[in-house]
């Protein structure tokens, strides 16, 4: 993964079961050894800055106790997230907007996304809403990136591939 400095988004796409949540929780695994002053399994010359907050909405944090939805629970993470982080924070987001309706979760995606690039944060997002993939081109700061399927063996490759929003091939 290879975000310029003017890029504070990435917005990755792709098949069902093809790494997306895999390389974001790597992102985040290499963030934290980076900063414990681990060396990282990376390429000559990578670098990663020194963030003072790595947040994550990762799975589902439903609760029949606290009347959470799933829905519900993403978003009391993610207003949790959106109160504490910084524009020196890298923020991790696994299927933004998902568990309601498609085209009402894509827009409060975006508007989350929206807040945290005006505060200057770094930010990996996994999606398969259409309208996420059309944020990432016409978004300023915004990236897509998709993960590589073989069509042939109907597997993932687990390598990002970045530029290009992916399918999702649910059929």
């Amino acid at each position: 993964i290879d975000m310029e400095n003017t890029l504070h988004a990435l917005i990755i796409t792709g098949p069902n079961a093809g790494g997306k949540t895999v390389s974001i929780k790597t992102v985040g695994l290499l963030a934290i050894m980076n900063q414990f002053g681990l060396q990282i399994p990376a390429g000559e010359g990578s670098s990663l800055p020194v963030f003072d907050g790595i947040y994550a909405d990762i799975g589902d944090d439903q609760s029949i106790e606290e009347s959470l939805s799933t829905f519900s629970g993403h978003m009391k993470n993610i207003a949790d997230i959106l109160n504490t982080s910084s524009n020196k924070s890298l923020i991790l987001l696994d299927e933004l907007g998902s568990g309601t309706d498609p085209g009402e979760g894509a827009a409060i995606a975006m508007s989350v996304l929206d807040n945290l690039i005006n505060k200057g944060a770094i930010i990996l997002t996994t999606s398969h809403h259409g309208l996420m993939k059309n944020y990432g081109y016409t978004r300023e700061g915004v990236m897509n990136a998709s993960m590589e399927f073989d069509e042939t063996l109907h597997s993932s490759t687990y390598r990002v591939v970045m530029g290009i929003p992916g399918d999702s091939h649910a059929v």
